[in-house]
């Protein structure tokens, strides 16, 4: 597999979506290590048909800029960077859901790995712009 070029800041993971590009984010060891085998539900033991991933496209009810929903976006994993996880941004075909009701995907296509800098930045951001940690209510 062909080396991935890294981004290093969140206007350039942005500029992805301006493209009606159907990107996702996935936190992983990589597409190598995610090449020939689909995700696994932790709880069930089961294998699922494709790799989890996320989207990075805001919803059509968000009206703030779409680089605040991609910073939100990026951060809602950070924990598995403990873990020994790189975040990256693919796409790919959906197939079906996980368990989070996350979307499934086949026919991977790695675009870029994200920057410890760009992680950071979006933590800023993130941070700065939105309620960052409040939970949705009804209503």
């Amino acid at each position: 597999m062909a080396e991935l070029p890294t981004l290093h800041r969140l206007d350039e993971l942005t500029y992805l979506l301006e493209h009606d590009l159907r990107v996702y984010l996935r936190y992983s060891p990589g597409p190598e290590a995610d090449a020939g085998h689909p995700s696994k539900d932790h709880e069930s033991g089961l294998l699922m048909p494709g790799v989890s991933a996320n989207p990075l496209w805001p919803p059509h009810w968000w009206t703030r800029p779409p680089a605040d929903w991609v910073a939100r976006k990026v951060c809602q994993y950070l924990r598995e960077l403990h873990e020994g996880a790189r975040p990256w941004v693919l796409t790919g075909r959906e197939i079906d859901f996980g368990p989070d009701n996350e979307p499934l995907l086949v026919d991977l296509e790695p675009i870029a790995w994200l920057s410890a800098d760009l992680v950071r930045e979006a933590q800023q951001r993130y941070q700065a712009e939105l309620n960052a940690g409040q939970a949705t209510h009804a209503g």
